[in-house]
C-alpha cells in the first residue's frame, strides 16, 4: 500500500487532553467540582505543552508528515477580550517546530474546550458566541496565519446532536435498568461518562451554578437544541469568512463525527436514512463552500425494525464499548462523496485497545479502505490517526489507549509502539 508523496500522513491530537494545565476552561473548572462527571481530572496530561518539539521530532522520526493539532482558545483569549501574546507565541513556536522536521501542521481552532467566560455568557445556545468565535478565528488567521496552508474551524460539529440523542436514549435507559450504562455510552464516538452524569445531577447543577452561573450550562460538549446546531454552523461560516479575508489562501474547513449507518435487519432503513440525515446531510448547505471536510469516524451503527441495534453477538469491543470495525471508514467516505463534492481529509480515526498488534492491523485496513476510495476518484487528501499518544479521553480519564505512543503516567515518558512506524511507513 503506498500513497503520493502530498497524501498527509498523520496523527491527531486535541489541546486540553496532551498540553495540561488548561486552567481557564470550562472542562478544566468542571474536573475540579466536588460532584464531577470525570472519572479523574486532566492535571499536566502529557505535558505535550512542554514537550511538544520532543513528540514532534519523534513524529518525524517515525515517517508521519502531518500533525493535526488544536489552539486552545481559554489560552489564547482567558479573558474576555485579553488576548495572550505569551501563549501566540507558544503555538508560533508548536507550528514552526512541525516545519523544522518537514510536518505539515493542522490546526483546529476549537476542539470541545471553550473559556470559562463563553461558557458565563450562554455558550454554544448563545447567538453573541458566534461573534466571540469570529473574533478569536481573525485573531489567530491575523497572528499565525502565514505559518498555516490549513484550519479546521470547530472539531465534531455535530457532537451536540448526538449527545442530545444518546442523552435522551440513556435517560429511559437508566430508568429501566442501571446496567445498560455502558451499552449506551458505547454508542457515542467521545469519552463520556452517563451513569456518573446522572447519580451527580442534582449536585453539580448546584456546583455549575457557581462556577458558571446557570445549572445548566452549554459547554460546546453538552446536549445541543436545534437552534443551537446551526449556530454552531454559522459560527463556521462567520470564523471561515473572517480567516479568507485576512489569508484567503489558507484551506479552511471543519470536521464531523461519522458512524457507519448500516441496516442490519429488514425494516431498518428508515432509521438509517433519518440518522444519516442528522447526522451529516442537513449540515451540506452550510459546508459547500468549504475547502475540505474533515472526516471523523471510529465504528458502525447497526438498525433493524426497531431502531438501532447493539453490536452483533461475539462482536469484538474497543476499550470504549463499541465495535472494532476498520471497514466503517471507507463507507462513511463513499456516503459523504455521494452528497459532498469537496476535498477529503481523514481528521480522526483511531481504536483504543490494550494490544498494539490490534492497532496495527486496524490502521491496516482502515488505509486500505483509504486507498480503494482514492482509486474510485474520491478526492481523499490525508489521514490522521487518532490519537498520536494515549492521553485523557475527556470523562473517561486516563484508561483508554488509543496511543501510537505510550505515555508512563507517573513519568510522562513516552514509548513509541509498533503501530506509530507502521503507520509512517504508509507515508514513505
Amino acid at each position: 500500500m503506498s500513497f503520493p508523496k502530498e497524501f498527509l500522513i498523520g496523527a491527531a491530537t486535541a489541546a486540553h487532553q496532551v498540553e495540561g494545565n488548561n486552567i481557564h476552561s470550562d472542562y478544566w473548572a468542571q474536573e475540579q467540582m466536588p460532584h464531577s462527571s470525570f472519572t479523574e481530572p486532566s492535571g499536566i496530561a502529557c505535558d505535550h505543552y512542554n514537550r511538544y518539539a520532543e513528540d514532534i521530532r519523534m513524529m518525524a522520526e517515525a515517517g508521519l508528515n502531518a500533525y493535526r493539532f488544536s489552539i486552545e482558545w481559554a489560552r489564547i483569549e482567558p479573558e474576555e477580550g485579553r488576548f495572550d501574546e505569551k501563549e501566540t507565541e507558544h503555538y508560533r513556536d508548536v507550528i514552526r517546530t512541525c516545519r523544522k522536521y518537514g510536518i505539515e501542521p493542522l490546526v483546529t481552532l476549537m476542539h470541545f474546550t471553550s473559556p470559562v467566560w463563553l461558557i458565563q455568557k450562554g455558550g454554544w445556545e448563545a447567538e453573541s458566541t458566534i461573534g466571540y468565535f469570529e473574533r478569536y478565528a481573525a485573531y489567530i488567521a491575523e497572528q499565525l496565519g502565514d505559518e498555516l496552508r490549513y484550519i479546521c474551524t470547530i472539531n465534531e460539529a455535530n457532537m451536540g446532536l448526538q449527545l442530545a440523542a444518546i442523552a435522551k436514549r440513556f435517560e429511559l435507559m437508566a430508568k429501566q435498568a442501571a446496567q445498560n450504562a455502558k451499552s449506551a455510552e458505547g454508542t457515542v464516538q467521545v469519552g463520556m461518562n452517563f451513569e456518573k452524569m446522572m447519580e451527580n445531577m442534582k449536585y453539580a447543577a448546584m456546583e455549575n451554578a457557581e462556577v458558571f452561573g446557570t445549572p445548566q450550562p452549554q459547554i460546546f460538549v453538552s446536549s445541543r437544541s436545534e437552534q443551537g446546531d446551526i449556530l454552531v454552523m454559522r459560527a463556521h461560516q462567520a470564523a471561515k469568512a473572517a480567516i479568507k479575508k485576512i489569508h484567503p489562501e489558507i484551506q479552511v474547513g471543519i470536521t464531523l463525527s461519522l458512524h457507519d449507518l448500516q441496516t442490519a435487519e429488514e425494516g431498518g432503513e428508515g432509521f438509517v436514512q433519518k440518522a444519516w440525515d442528522e447526522e451529516f446531510l442537513h449540515y451540506v448547505p452550510y459546508i459547500e463552500g468549504d475547502d475540505f471536510l474533515g472526516v471523523q469516524n471510529y465504528t458502525r451503527t447497526l438498525y433493524g425494525a426497531n431502531g438501532q441495534l447493539p453490536c452483533p453477538e461475539g462482536a469484538k469491543l474497543t476499550q470504549m464499548d463499541y465495535e472494532y470495525y476498520p471497514e466503517a471508514l471507507e463507507h462513511v467516505i463513499r456516503k459523504v462523496h455521494e452528497s459532498f463534492k469537496g476535498n477529503l481529509i481523514v481528521t480522526e480515526n483511531g481504536t483504543a485497545v490494550a494490544e498494539d498488534a490490534d492497532r496495527v492491523e486496524f490502521i491496516r485496513r482502515a488505509l486500505q479502505g483509504v486507498q480503494n476510495c482514492r482509486q474510485d476518484g474520491i478526492p481523499v487528501n490525508g489521514y490522521c490517526y487518532w490519537s498520536f499518544m494515549d492521553n485523557f479521553e475527556w470523562q473517561k480519564g486516563y484508561a483508554m489507549t488509543f496511543g501510537l505512543v505510550a505515555v508512563d503516567r507517573t513519568t510522562l515518558e513516552r514509548k513509541p509502539k509498533e503501530s506509530l512506524y507502521f503507520l509512517g511507513k504508509a507515508a514513505e
